[in-house]
């Protein structure tokens, strides 16, 4: 089996790519490597392992040749969406609409798609909630999600916030900042602290990936949330969290936050066919507090 990873060199991406070939699938990582080489140097060595520079925006050639694809490349988050929209536009839409016009009829798709498409509602919220997406990251991602589910053999996966530590760091996600914020500067300001959203660590992220390509016929044409009904959590609650491994202080902002999600999310249906996440948010507190003993985030990319 051939297995394609785009955007490989990324947050969720790294850890997927080790994953897949610690269990001895044939792995080839493309990405544009915006953020450096070194996130998959630990990697580059292995011999089930090739890896490509390549920008999605033009195409991804040999696509046809592959039996599944992990389709993980885009601008990710708000943050970098909003600061570039246009790119955002191109890389998170239009090259996947051309991806999904050159896939051949018997391959495997699996699409990343996340929670932020349900908006602010505050409701419960299961595959069939009707979406709201409030940032222009989570409206290119939706738009993404349709013009694949046109084919069919594409899964989607709507994921909580992901969290805890990878090669390549992502410092705008929740929990990941909160606990840099508290082990470096002993505050977190909290915008509407009241809001609640859920969480899964980054290890779990990319184990359900590889769920999902193994339970591909009974999830085929199919979105689903990702993540665990244990992990819904208030942006305070999350604080509260820190604080109890972390000495540092809370202030509440009166500003509101640019990108309010406001939900709880459902995951039953993906844990009916047996997919529950196994790592909590302490375990993920705890262990980027021992990263951030050393680590100092520096904000150096190329621009695209």
């Amino acid at each position: 089996m051939k297995i394609l990873v785009t955007g490989g060199a990324g947050y969720k991406g790294t850890v997927l790519v080790r994953k897949l070939l610690d269990q001895g699938y044939d792995v080839t990582l493309l990405d544009n490597f915006m953020y450096g080489y070194e996130p998959v140097m630990h990697l580059a060595t292995r011999k089930n392992l090739q890896i490509i520079r390549h920008d999605i925006r033009n195409g991804i050639p040999g696509l046809k040749e592959y039996d599944v694809i992990f389709h993980l490349a885009g601008i990710s988050g708000f943050p970098a969406c909003a600061s570039n929209p246009h790119s955002a536009q191109l890389i998170n839409v239009e090259a996947t609409r051309q991806i999904a016009n050159d896939l051949a009829p018997g391959q495997m798709l699996i699409n990343a798609s996340t929670t932020s498409l349900y908006g602010k509602s505050g409701m419960p919220c299961d595959e069939n909630t009707a979406v709201d997406p409030v940032s222009n990251y989570a409206q290119t991602k939706l738009a993404a999600e349709k013009i694949l589910h046109e084919k069919e053999n594409v899964i989607s996966l709507r994921f909580a916030t992901v969290f805890g530590f990878s090669t390549r760091m992502r410092m705008d996600l929740m929990i990941n900042d909160f606990v840099y914020k508290a082990v470096k500067e002993r505050v977190i300001v909290l915008f509407d602290s009241f809001a609640k959203r859920t969480f899964i660590h980054v290890e779990d992220a990319a184990d359900c990936y590889i769920f999902t390509m193994k339970n591909f016929d009974r999830m085929r044409g199919g979105v689903f949330n990702a993540g665990g009904n244990s992990m819904n959590f208030s942006k305070e609650e999350i604080a509260e969290k820190i604080r109890k491994q972390v000495d540092f202080s809370i202030v509440n902002s009166e500003v509101k936050d640019k990108d309010l999600r406001h939900f709880i999310v459902n995951f039953n249906k993906i844990e009916k066919l047996g997919y529950v996440p196994s790592l909590t948010v302490e375990y993920g507190i705890e262990e980027l507090i021992r990263i951030y003993g050393f680590y100092e985030y520096y904000s150096h990319y190329r621009t695209i």
